[in-house]
């Protein structure tokens, strides 16, 4: 039971942090800050289970699309998005969302049998 509900831990870590991402793919640099970075979730695992060890932000090159008339562009025209994939954060989303379903399963599994051991000991 431990590792389903660290496992659902991790994953509802993992489905909090997609959505982040999928909140912020549209967001713009501007002068005063930089556009949003992707993040990804750090998961290690043990013999107690799995453990979200940090959450990482991806530094590879924003997005650059040519708007020259922009007022955020710069000196080529080019205006810069973040480097967040739609596509991609819906995919690992369903995939969180298959894994915390799993592991769900797994614990009423584990529970059920607990369940029909202690009726064993009642007979």
């Amino acid at each position: 039971m431990k590792f389903s509900g660290s496992g659902m831990n991790a994953e509802r870590t993992r489905m909090d942090v997609i959505s982040a991402n999928i909140a912020n793919a549209n967001s713009m640099k501007t002068p005063d800050q930089d556009a949003y970075r992707r993040q990804s979730v750090i998961l290690t695992g043990s013999d107690q289970g799995v453990k979200v060890s940090g959450i990482q932000k991806d530094m590879g090159s924003l997005r650059a699309v040519p708007d020259p008339s922009n007022p955020f562009a710069d000196d080529k025209g080019y205006v810069y998005y973040s480097n967040v994939e739609p596509v991609t954060e819906m995919v690992n989303l369903m995939t969180a969302n298959r894994s915390y379903e799993a592991n769900i399963a797994a614990f009423n599994s584990v529970k059920s049998m607990m369940r029909s051991a202690l009726q064993i000991g009642k007979v």
